[in-house]
């Protein structure tokens, strides 16, 4: 008695079943049947075979299958069955086989082979902490079931990886051996042998007439030659890199008139230094030239406007690139084109194209067609994301409301303020859902929120002494939900104010502030409110000797009150503030020097008048901005008593004639922010200050004075002494001990932006500075400069502010050695910075 057991050919889309022909013997079944290729059967039932870890049950569940159900064969059903059990990755090999046919009942078996899993993985050829990333890179994990593809993309993987690094003869052998204390388990043994590195002695060009060969190399930004003293890019082959640059030296000509130059051919060739050259061979072509530039469908403007942002004229060297990025743009947010023209006036739905109409010999006419459509309304303006942060506090800063004209530039704007809150994520995409019918679009604001809080820590050295400030910094809080309880989460946020608590303290003095800002004051126009209360003590400090007498003191009480008010004109990125001040200054035996004589004893008062008139377009972070300005120009000062009281103040003694502070400030700062690429950007800097005086018998006050060099702490600020930073230096020691009257600045810091995470925002820096400050215009000298340069970091985290380290060296002698040839350069110094940024 026998049954015929049929090996059954499924093909599916993805998948191919090999087909054999078996006749196996049984004593138990009497008939001999086939089956009918189309046929619908009932599923009678099927066995698993082949198995060693998995239970038939298991596989049975994977198929998908149930004792039952119609099944044509070959069909659907089963294909989708097999096709489950190679997707579940677990299975090398599925066989099925048709064991028997009884009427419309069929019976089935799967023959499976399953995949070895992963056990232990050595990794030999590198040193053994290099073997463990390794590992951990390539994802090798105990329990991987072990592939003919996972065996081919490791060994490619580890392969590339080291040829990217300029290991050019890389050479990978993977093993795989069982594990006979487990079953079905296996070992894989990696033998890495890197070789020696690559170097690129030569890149060689032929067929270049219009460049020369160093000019092309230059063009090759990541590929280059290797020669004596270059340290700043490797000269590895990389061939992605290199198939990039090859691209750039076609984007070369093609910027200088050649559209149809082309690389014929390039060649990689071994040295017997075991080096490698590269020969490129280039076909330049013809060198073209606009010939007529036509403006058609433009009906909003006119040629001569388009022509402005176009700035091609006929005749001048046809440029693919630039033409592209005068009619669509750059991909900037200052990108000045004819299509962001468009965008910014409303008409979303423009078209603007660039076409070639005509080539004659060497001269290309282009058309600049336009599809004006209608303009478009901004219909629905959301913002998600903001958990904590009020929806008013939001939307109040956005440039886009439901109503308007939709306008590129004010979605711009509008990335910018939201960033320049402080609350979000730097990475703030607006999703713009355009409806072509009704000529709208909805606008939707992504944002995430970070910490609005913040522990303050200052730290820094200098003057002999540590410098530290404590403080709480709540810069997203809301006041009026502070009698609230369930508002503390742990504290009432949500409104935009911000609130600060602070102590700063070294030996020789201590200081208490608290102060509070309210950015819209009455909710419904950007106007500001701050207000401030503090109070210090300092003693007097030695310099000499490092001593602090505390019988000898200063102490400072003070108040201030400040309105700020956004401006209409000239534009909306100015800022106009006014604030007024007072300070009561109590000295008991400390001494001020003035002139030749000593304050010592008195009761002193500030009573002084703020007025500043800034102008801030920098943007869209506030912790690294990638474009924009910041500018301001401030004046303080006091009412003149010594010009309307008629006193002699020649014959006062010290503590009368400073009773009553007189003294005017004058202040100028400007930062300019330049971005190479978006990560690389350019921050110059330019500020100086004046205090000057109403009367010469009195002369400057021996307060307000300017302190030069180190880390820019400000110590001393509440008694009006601004400290100013320039690195290289060691605190203050760039100035008198009595303070200078006038300063100036100025610095050029390159940037380059290592991660921009909302936990944490890291930048690289390295820096020119030049600065000094000076006691009186009779030795002002804008050049007499102390130069400065070195290299840091900085690293923001929300819950702390900003970090950083500097380390600068200073190329030129302190004061104190009054020019003497021989005096000791400053040198290196190591500024430590704690929530402070220049």
């Amino acid at each position: 008695m026998s049954k015929y057991t049929i090996v059954v050919l499924f093909l599916a889309s993805l998948l191919t079943i090999n087909v054999n022909a078996q006749t196996v013997t049984k004593d138990t079944i009497n008939t001999t049947t086939s089956y009918v290729n189309g046929k619908e059967y009932i599923l009678g039932g099927f066995s698993v075979t082949g198995l060693k870890k998995f239970s038939e049950e298991t596989v049975k569940i994977f198929t998908g299958l149930r004792n039952g159900q119609p099944i044509k064969l070959p069909g659907d059903k089963l294909t989708s069955a097999i096709k489950k059990l190679y997707d579940s990755k677990q299975f090398s090999n599925v066989d099925v086989y048709l064991a028997k046919i009884d009427g419309n009942t069929v019976y089935l078996q799967f023959d499976v082979v399953e995949l070895p899993k992963l056990n232990e993985v050595t990794i030999t050829g590198v040193r053994k902490g290099k073997a463990k990333e390794l590992k951990k890179e390539a994802e090798l994990k105990e329990g991987t079931m072990v592939t003919d593809n996972l065996l081919v993309t490791t060994k490619n993987y580890y392969k590339k990886k080291f040829t990217d690094k300029g290991y050019l003869k890389t050479k990978v052998a993977i093993n795989t051996a069982k594990d006979t204390s487990n079953i079905n388990v296996v070992n894989m043994s990696v033998h890495i042998d890197k070789g020696s590195r690559i170097k690129i002695k030569d890149i060689r060009f032929t067929g270049n007439k219009a460049f020369s060969d160093r000019k092309l190399r230059k063009a090759m930004k990541n590929t280059k030659r290797k020669f004596f003293g270059r340290f700043w890019k490797s000269s590895k082959y990389i061939e992605e890199k290199y198939d990039e640059d090859l691209k750039s030296i076609i984007e070369k000509y093609s910027r200088q008139g050649f559209r149809d130059a082309r690389i014929i051919k390039d060649s990689l060739i071994w040295n017997d230094d075991n080096t490698i050259s590269l020969e490129i061979e280039v076909e330049e072509g013809k060198q073209y030239y606009f010939s007529d530039i036509l403006f058609v469908g433009n009906k909003s403007y006119t040629d001569q406007q388009l022509q402005t942002l176009l700035k091609i004229e006929k005749g001048d060297v046809y440029n693919g690139t630039v033409l592209e990025e005068r009619v669509k743009g750059d991909n900037t947010p200052t990108s000045d084109d004819i299509q962001t023209l468009y965008h910014n006036s409303g008409y979303l739905f423009a078209t603007v194209n660039a076409v070639e109409t005509k080539v004659v010999n060497d001269s290309i006419t282009v058309e600049i067609r336009i599809r004006e459509d209608e303009q478009a309304t901004i219909k629905k303006v959301t913002v998600i994301g903001n958990e904590r942060t009020n929806d008013h506090v939001v939307y109040r800063e956005l440039r886009v409301k439901p109503g308007d004209l939709f306008s590129r530039a004010r979605l711009i704007r509008s990335i910018r303020e939201i960033g320049q809150l402080g609350f979000f994520d730097n990475n703030v995409t607006p999703q713009i859902k355009p409806d072509w019918q009704n000529k709208t679009a909805d606008v939707d604001f992504t944002v995430v929120e970070k910490g609005g809080s913040q522990i303050e820590l200052q730290g820094g050295y200098g003057g002999g002494a540590f410098i530290g400030t404590l403080g709480l910094s709540f810069n997203n809080f809301a006041i009026r939900n502070i009698f609230k309880k369930e508002a503390y989460k742990p504290i009432p946020t949500g409104d935009g104010q911000k609130l600060s608590l602070r102590l700063q303290a070294s030996r020789s003095y201590s200081t208490y502030s608290f102060s509070f800002t309210e950015p819209w004051l009455g909710g419904k126009k950007p106007q500001s409110f701050s207000f401030s209360i503090y109070n210090s003590n300092q003693y007097q400090f030695d310099f000499t000797t490092g001593q602090v007498d505390k019988s000898k003191s200063l102490s400072i009480i003070g108040a201030s009150v400040g309105l700020g008010k956004r401006l209409q004109w000239p534009d909306d990125y100015f800022q106009l503030s006014q604030t007024i001040s007072y300070q009561n200054f109590k000295l008991n035996d400390y001494g001020f020097r003035v002139g030749t004589e000593v304050l010592s004893n008195a009761t002193l008062n500030n009573l002084a008048y703020n007025i500043n008139l800034s102008r801030s377009s920098a943007g869209p972070s506030l912790i690294f901005p990638t474009y924009g300005s910041e500018f301001s120009v401030g004046a303080k000062f006091t009412f003149p008593y010594s010009l309307v009281n008629n006193k002699d103040y020649s014959n006062l003694s010290l503590a009368e004639k400073y009773k009553w502070m007189e003294y005017y400030k004058l202040s100028l700062k400007g930062k300019w922010y330049t971005a190479f690429t978006p990560k690389l950007v350019l921050m110059t800097n330019v500020e100086g200050g004046l205090l000057g005086h109403y009367n010469s018998k009195v002369g400057s006050t021996p307060f307000e004075r300017y302190f030069v060099g180190g880390d820019g702490l400000a110590a001393y600020q509440l008694d009006g002494r601004e400290t100013i930073g320039l690195r290289g230096y060691e605190n203050n020691r760039l100035s008198s001990l009595e303070g200078g009257t006038i300063y100036n600045k100025f610095q050029l810091e390159l940037r380059y932006s290592i991660t921009d995470k909302p936990t944490a925002s890291i930048y690289a820096l390295g820096f020119l500075e030049a600065g000094n400050s000076y006691d009186n215009f009779s030795n002002y000298n804008p050049f007499q400069l102390k130069r400065s340069a070195g290299l840091g970091v900085r690293i923001f985290m929300p819950a702390f502010g900003l970090l950083g380290i500097d380390f600068a060296h200073g190329f030129d002698s302190l004061p104190i050695y009054n020019g003497a040839p021989n005096a000791p350069k400053s040198g290196w110094q190591t500024h430590f910075i704690i929530g402070r940024q220049f």
